[in-house]
């Protein structure tokens, strides 16, 4: 999700599409969220880490 965020906001500003760059940083956002959650041990999703 992190890596799909970053794609998205490159694309965003490279063809200057808005939506891309708004999607982009809700999902790298949501990514990081995720990521330090199953890092502290949290169930994320049903699961005990997150990737």
């Amino acid at each position: 999700m992190i890596a799909l965020g970053i794609v998205l906001l490159i694309l965003g500003f490279i063809f200057g599409i808005s939506i891309l760059w708004t999607i982009g940083i809700i999902l790298l956002i949501i990514g990081v969220v995720l990521w330090i959650l199953g890092s502290v041990g949290h169930a994320v999703g049903g699961r005990k880490h997150y990737w």
